[in-house]
């Protein structure tokens, strides 16, 4: 597990940095960081906002950067998000998945620095193994360098991690220490947030490992490559575009597509929330069969606004279980 640290004495050139970053923005409020006393926590996009609140509780503000309804991968960093990065004592993101969080935090973040590529094992997108988590990888991925690919600074790592609730719990872990590294006199309730969260998503990850053991079909399709790590619990995904959503399918692909889910008795096809349902729904109908969302759980909308992270993979647990009529 790495954590990158950084010095927490701000020097007059950042400090200087965030106050032209800041003019004109007025004073940070309504998820702002604040400037205040309180630890000051902010994460890149949805799963880390989750993550990052459970296991600080009352005890630190949260901020998400990228905003409720927003494309986390379309995000860009504006003079208020950069204050908000100088300001935060510790900054949880994901290399490779943001370029421009990448940048502002390597250029601005003065505090803790949790990169989740860095503490949690990353699939590898050419690997097709499905053994269980912490043993289908072998090697440590979280050296490898990230290039470029769809646009969105992929790299032949898969970032949609948080598909996995095991590797969610690992972060929480991470997010535990460097909290405590910040404030110490309650490192024994941030340890104990991140071990109650665990226990949340190891009974998460029983759940999908039960449902989906005994299914009639395996093979699920997809708008966009964001569930490889649901291949664990036997899955076979198929997606319609590659890692970006915005990708699109040659006549190729989707000619594929169709025979497949004519030969293996396919009935559903998964579109997604916060992208465009177009695709997802042609191929269905096309081929005379249903369309149901499964959410990639990037990011809350305003139609999941009342839910979090759990709720969300339990929805998707139960149309997957609808879909490939698991017992």
């Amino acid at each position: 597990m790495k954590l990158r640290r950084r010095p927490h004495l701000r020097t007059p050139a950042l400090l200087l940095t965030a106050a032209l970053a800041l003019s004109g923005c007025g004073a940070l409020s309504e998820g702002g960081a604040d400037t205040g006393d309180g630890v000051q926590v902010v994460t890149a996009f949805y799963p880390l906002q989750y993550v990052a609140g459970r296991v600080a509780g009352d005890l630190a503000d949260v901020t998400n950067l990228t905003q409720p309804g927003g494309e986390p991968h379309d995000l860009d960093i504006d003079p208020r998000a950069t204050g908000q990065i100088v300001d935060a004592d510790v900054v949880v993101h994901e290399t490779g998945f943001q370029p421009a969080v990448d940048s502002s935090v390597e250029a601005n973040a003065t505090g803790e620095v949790v990169d989740a590529a860095e503490v949690v094992d990353l699939r590898s997108l050419e690997d097709e193994d499905t053994d269980e988590h912490g043993d289908e990888h072998g090697d440590d991925h979280g050296d490898e360098e990230h290039t470029a690919d769809d646009g969105h600074g992929h790299s032949d790592l898969d970032p949609h991690f948080w598909q996995d609730p095991l590797r969610m719990a690992d972060l929480g872990d991470a997010v535990a220490e460097s909290l405590s590294a910040v404030d110490p006199d309650n490192a024994e309730t941030y340890t104990a947030n991140a071990d109650d969260l665990r226990a949340d998503l190891e009974a998460l990850d029983a759940s999908y490992s039960e449902t989906l053991s005994g299914c009639e079909r395996q093979t699920v399709v997809v708008s966009h490559d964001a569930f490889g790590y649901l291949t664990k619990y036997g899955l076979v995904m198929e997606p319609i575009a590659g890692l970006s959503p915005d990708a699109e399918p040659t006549p190729a692909d989707l000619a594929r597509l169709q025979d497949l889910i004519t030969s293996d008795g396919i009935t559903t096809v998964f579109a997604e929330r916060l992208g465009t349902t177009k695709i997802a729904d042609s191929l269905a109908s096309d081929v005379g069969v249903a369309t149901a969302v499964l959410d990639p759980i990037e990011g809350l909308s305003d139609e999941t606004a009342d839910q979090d992270y759990l709720s969300l993979m339990e929805s998707n647990l139960a149309e997957l279980a609808e879909a490939n009529g698991c017992s």
